[in-house]
This record gives C-alpha cells, structure tokens and sequence, in this order.
C-alpha cells in the first residue's frame, strides 16, 4: 500500500485589494503572478515552492493572518527584500526553538515570517 504524503501548501489569504496586493508580493517580494481573476477578486503569486492565493475581502469579513515561509539562505533573501524597499516588522532574529527568521506585513496587514531551520544557519 502506497502511504500517503503532503507535498505542498498554497494558504489562501485576504487582502483588501486585490490589484495592490499582487502589485506588493511582486514589487516588493519577487513573487510572479500566476493567475489573475480580477472578476472574482482573486490571484495566484508563487516564486520557488511557493504558492499564496489571494482573495480581497473588502468587507473585512476574515481575520489577517500569518504564515511561515520557511528559507534557506535567508541573510540574502532580507537583502533582496531590503533592496526592493520591503518594510520589516522584525528584524532577522534567532528565536529560542532555534530557528532565525525576519517578518514583515503585505500592503493589507496579513504578517509574513521567513524562516531557516537550525540546520541550515
């Protein structure tokens, strides 16, 4: 019997709108624009592994978010985000479980943690 296995996540998030939000997670954080469905206020970004749906939410029905994005060469993927003029709510920090990690907020509040393992610091 084969066993089952998880091989990726795609959270979807809301966003207050949708046009500025996918204007950020590519201006600011390098994400290319997958799939745009402006009718249904929705969006695909991914980059690498990485795939965020957004959905705007205008009334304000659902509660911000945050997300672990976990890394490796992290030192360097704060300075591409620095370089882009992405603003950090913190700055790379190593946390007492082990692992180093920088945050920062999207353009509607929702908080994204990029995070490396111990083992790969």
């Amino acid at each position: 019997m084969e066993r089952s296995r998880l091989s990726r996540i795609a959270p979807e998030i809301p966003v207050s709108d949708i046009k500025r939000a996918t204007d950020f997670y590519q201006q600011k954080l390098g994400f290319r624009l997958a799939v745009e469905m402006l009718d249904r206020a929705y969006a695909i970004v991914e980059r690498d592994d990485v795939a965020i749906h957004l959905f705007e939410d205008r009334a304000q029905n659902h509660s911000r978010i945050g997300i672990h994005i976990f890394t490796e060469g992290l030192d360097d993927l704060y300075a591409e985000f620095h370089t882009r003029g992405a603003q950090f709510t913190q700055e790379i920090a190593l946390k007492p479980w082990g692992n180093r990690d920088f945050r920062l907020t999207d353009n509607s509040g929702n908080e994204l943690k990029f995070t490396e393992s111990s083992s790969h610091a």
